[in-house]
């Protein structure tokens, strides 16, 4: 048979005011830092409308970065859809309007298993899987082939409507394009 002996707190062990002051103020720090900061929105004024990017700095932050930089200096105003395909998707970033300019700045690729699917944006690359530069794509339903290929950095949140209005071509003939970008919250 187990015995059970009686135990009595140990008295001498008092939670002090002070300590208790410790504690709360380490859980307010601790909740406030794990408190997420709000993804920032690419607004993009086309010529057709708006269109809102949600920007995906986890799944491509380098690319995040370089895009956020292009947008801040102003890079992507005025620059046109120079690549509208039904059905596949809508290419901008080339301020030369042909598909063979770009800012002058390749990335190493970003691949991942982001799935891409209508409003998915992507970077444009040449054959070799770090040239990507400043030119980028939205996706319409048929680019799930590229999920892996291309990096990924946004996904429309609001405006597919607007680029899926946007003039068809290669380049079209009276093409749309950025009228500016900018960064939101």
């Amino acid at each position: 048979m187990l015995s059970h002996s009686h135990q009595t707190p140990n008295k001498d062990f008092v939670m002090k005011p002070s300590l208790l002051r410790l504690l709360g103020v380490g859980f307010l720090i601790m909740s406030k830092t794990s408190v997420a900061e709000a993804e920032k929105i690419l607004l993009l004024e086309t010529t057709q409308g708006q269109v809102e990017i949600k920007l995906l700095p986890d799944v491509a932050p380098k690319h995040v970065a370089r895009i956020s930089e292009l947008v801040e200096t102003g890079f992507y105003d005025g620059i046109i859809f120079h690549r509208v395909i039904p059905g596949f998707m809508a290419q901008t970033g080339d301020p030369t309007g042909t598909g063979m300019g770009g800012s002058g700045q390749k990335l190493d690729a970003e691949f991942s298993q982001y799935e891409y699917h209508n409003g998915t944006v992507g970077m444009a690359r040449s054959m070799s899987p770090d040239s990507a530069d400043s030119q980028f794509f939205i996706c319409f339903d048929g680019c799930g082939h590229l999920t892996g290929q291309y990096t990924v950095w946004g996904q429309v949140e609001n405006g597919m409507e607007t680029v899926e209005k946007l003039a068809v071509g290669e380049p079209p003939a009276a093409p749309d394009q950025i009228i500016s970008a900018k960064l939101i919250d």
